[in-house]
């Protein structure tokens, strides 16, 4: 039988604590590599799950059009079903359920016999992806998606799913009219001044043709493409004075060279984005520009040269004939950078003249 005398034992304990150290070592180890694994697995999700939210957007911001390319119909409702899986995988709860929802409706479109659709479908379809955008954005937020606020966003949005299905099911049964942009059923061209029921799709497209020319090389000739963008934009909402003014504000920001499209494209395509939903939504009194698009909308003057201020200033006083009453006379016009110049000049005229 083996005994453990009292120096073994002794021998023996001393170990035991860095034994323990070891293993909680070993422990905080694991769990900081399954940390790093999670971490990992949730960029590359939330990475992904944007892609999916271009294409979606990219087909519902002309839904008409999209519905004549069968496969590209497929791929929105792939696109839905991708987040879908991820989110499930990551437990993901709020986004799943948003996912899925807009799964089923994209069935409806590649399954069904919906052969057309209008604004209204447009319109509801938008305003979900705008919902799963928006939890994706918390998510990537230094907070993360809490699950309050998930389950808030997904209450909100669930009338939204139901009233798009009803509706698409209509769309089928012929129970709904088609009609063109900008028309109504049943009568003729939109009262002026109205808003148009497909407004935030129509600014949305324009955005899209917006961003598309920000990525151009900055010259002359695409900042003239911009503002023909903002026209359009600007005719877009007739008789809407907050709209227009923030159009105006944009194009006064883009026509001044000295703004990149590096700092200009994120701020105006948000600000108008955000405007026209506010439009749609009968909130257009609340559209007002952000002080940084204001900043650069604001072009600061420049000081007239010498020569021009010279020009400007003669036009408008005669010069004294007595040589104090000028020196009094110029002090009081120019200031001492147009003075330094004058002075500069003169020299060089009377150098100029003694030769």
């Amino acid at each position: 039988m083996f005994c453990m005398g009292a120096s073994d034992f002794w021998q023996e304990s001393r170990f035991l604590p860095r034994r323990g150290c070891f293993l909680e070592g070993a422990e905080i180890v694991r769990r900081t590599v399954v940390s790093d694994q999670q971490d990992r697995i949730m960029r590359l999700f939330i990475e992904e799950a944007k892609e999916h939210l271009d294409t979606l957007e990219n087909g519902l911001v002309d839904l008409k059009s999209t519905m004549k390319d069968p496969e590209s119909v497929q791929e929105m409702f792939r696109a839905a079903h991708s987040v879908k899986g991820g989110a499930a995988m990551l437990s993901l709860d709020s986004i799943k359920t948003t996912a899925h929802r807009l799964e089923d409706c994209f069935k409806v479109l590649k399954d069904g016999p919906v052969k057309q659709v209008d604004q209204t479908a447009e319109s509801l379809f938008l305003r979900g992806v705008d919902t799963l955008k928006d939890l994706l954005a918390r998510l990537e937020g230094p907070f993360g998606l809490r699950n309050e606020e998930g389950e808030k966003l997904v209450k909100q949005v669930m009338p939204v799913f139901a009233q798009l299905e009803t509706h698409l099911k209509n769309l089928a049964a012929g129970k709904v009219q088609v009609v063109a942009a900008g028309s109504r059923a049943g009568s003729g061209a939109p009262t002026a001044g109205a808003v148009p029921a497909n407004f935030a799709v129509e600014v949305m497209v324009l955005l899209k043709q917006m961003l598309q020319v920000f990525k151009q090389k900055e010259s002359a000739a695409s900042r003239e493409e911009l503002t023909a963008v903002c026209v359009r934009l600007y005719k877009l909402g007739a008789k809407i004075e907050p709209w227009q003014n923030l159009v105006k504000t944009a194009r006064g920001a883009i026509v001044n060279p000295k703004n990149s499209y590096k700092v200009l494209a994120p701020l105006i395509i948000k600000e108008l984005k955000e405007a026209g939903d506010l439009v749609q939504g009968g909130k257009a009194k609340t559209i007002a520009p952000s002080k940084n698009l204001l900043l650069l909308a604001t072009s600061p003057k420049a000081e007239p040269s010498a020569p021009a201020a010279i020009a400007a200033a003669s036009q408008q006083v005669a010069l004294p004939a007595e040589p104090k009453a000028v020196v009094k006379l110029l002090l009081k016009t120019f200031n001492k950078k147009q003075l330094s110049e004058i002075a500069k000049l003169l020299v060089h005229a009377i150098k100029s003249s003694a030769k």
